[in-house]
């Protein structure tokens, strides 16, 4: 959506918090608003975690999501004000995601679908270290990776677990994914690998009896997987709106320079 105005209506949802709570209940006593189901723009109060939340939430309705920030993290928000708030949904900018799908299949030949806007991470159960396989578009381009886990991540996550875990730093408009290792043992100084958007991704869990692992996409885990694929799936678009002085694109930029 990309022809709002300041008569467009929205809805404001807001996380569990007391600050979040009180925040809900003074804009809609000064601004009103729709339900969710049918506003024009989704108005979340929280921080990203939920924000991430509103968007899997609202992802049937294709409508933009505009986080303010009343958490403890706000990459992904909005300053916190209660003024002019319809001239400010009017003139934000809209950022255009694409999730990542993921595909796990389990020890029994189960599989679970889940989609992620942040990344996809595999992690090892227990004690011992994971030992993976890791193919890209058909191509087996790492015979066996010895780790705590791995990830993929979209340009949007990689300022998250992604950079926790030393990962690169990709722009949106880069149209590529960060594969990153967490705690490699060995091959020891592979540090990952920067993916076009368009690859299939395909970890294979080796030995997954001794040593199991999980694959969590954003909210969603599944335990004892023996492959996991993941792709981007740009058939799914997600809508963040941002303060033109705050836009996503300037935030992570920003942050490849942080000392």
């Amino acid at each position: 959506m990309s022809d709002r105005s300041p008569d467009s209506s929205f809805a404001f949802v807001a996380s569990e918090t007391d600050e979040a709570g009180d925040a809900l209940a003074r804009l809609r006593a000064r601004y009103g608003g729709t339900g969710p189901e049918d506003a024009d723009v989704i108005v979340a109060l929280g921080g990203d975690g939920f924000v991430l939340e509103t968007l899997h939430r609202y992802l049937h309705r294709g409508v933009p999501i505009y986080g303010m920030n009343c958490g403890t993290v706000g990459f992904l928000m909005n300053a916190y004000s209660e003024d002019d708030l319809p001239a400010r949904l009017a003139r934000a900018k809209q950022v255009v995601l694409h999730p990542l799908s993921m595909i796990a299949c389990g020890a029994e030949g189960d599989t679970t679908a889940a989609l992620a806007i942040n990344e996809v991470s595999l992690l090892r159960q227990s004690r011992q270290a994971a030992k993976l396989r890791i193919s890209v578009d058909g191509v087996v381009r790492l015979e066996e990776l010895i780790c705590d886990g791995i990830l993929l991540s979209t340009p949007a996550g990689s300022t998250a677990y992604n950079l926790s875990a030393y990962g690169p730093i990709v722009p949106m408009a880069s149209h590529l994914l960060p594969l990153t290792p967490i705690s490699a043992f060995r091959p020891r100084r592979w540090r990952g690998a920067l993916l076009p958007n368009t690859a299939q991704v395909t970890i294979e869990v080796l030995d997954p009896a001794k040593r199991p692992v999980s694959a969590t996409a954003d909210f969603t885990e599944v335990r004892n997987v023996s492959r996991v694929e993941v792709h981007e799936d740009s058939s799914i678009s997600l809508y963040l709106l941002f303060d033109p002085e705050h836009h996503l694109e300037e935030r992570i930029i920003k942050e490849q320079f942080q000392p």
